[in-house]
């Protein structure tokens, strides 16, 4: 059960097991039970009525694997242990903001939603900034940089993208499903761009130059 709270007064809602969602409900009756509360409450979009068992949840820590760009590291985060957690939710660490990706159970199988108390490993990345790895060909010349963007920062497969006063050629984006040659993607979902120049290889214009001419 969540409330959310604006200047005039506070809506109910809940899971409803007919509308299959998030719906605003009424409620009708409330019955303390110890450290909780038992609620009868009605779905103003389907007059579906339910009861809720509305208890304190159990502090407990959750193996969590995080990502910042390139970089990962194991760490354990706090939560109610009936606390739901679901993909792309976005949540707080040490200052930064992380999107969750992956919720395995103790045997890695995953879900789109679990309660923290089955989660075996969470999986989630850094959400309010995003490094992108590059990998530049020149010729027969290859070298990677990273880059720091906006999450949301979109690049295009076949657009021109400026790095370091150079201008180059967005040839395909990897992401976690694979490579693509088309299409465009958001900074956050991008393991790797694969960039070329947009003209002849450094190696052959230095070659061709024979400077100027008497």
């Amino acid at each position: 059960m969540e409330e959310y709270q604006d200047e005039e007064e506070a809506v109910d809602v809940a899971d409803c097991g007919r509308c299959g969602h998030l719906t605003e409900h009424e409620v009708l009756r409330r019955v303390p039970k110890g450290e909780g509360e038992d609620v009868r409450v009605r779905c103003v979009d389907c007059n579906k009525v339910q009861t809720l068992y509305l208890r304190p949840g159990k502090p407990i820590t959750v193996d969590a694997i995080l990502s910042d760009g390139p970089e990962s590291f194991k760490t354990r985060i706090d939560a109610d242990d009936d606390e739901l957690i679901r993909l792309d939710d976005v949540f707080e660490f040490d200052e930064i903001l992380y999107r969750v990706t992956r919720l395995d159970d103790s045997d890695s199988r995953p879900a789109k939603r679990r309660t923290a108390s089955e989660i075996g490993t969470l999986w989630a990345v850094r959400c309010d900034r995003a490094i992108v790895r590059l990998t530049m060909t020149d010729g027969e010349d290859s070298f990677s940089k990273t880059i720091e963007c906006l999450p949301d920062e979109l690049f295009a497969c076949g657009n021109i993208m400026e790095v370091e006063g150079e201008r180059w050629r967005i040839r395909a984006i990897h992401t976690g499903k694979g490579r693509t040659l088309r299409g465009k993607r958001a900074a956050i979902d991008i393991r790797r761009i694969y960039l070329h120049t947009p003209h002849a290889p450094r190696r052959y214009r230095e070659e061709s130059y024979r400077g100027p001419q008497n």
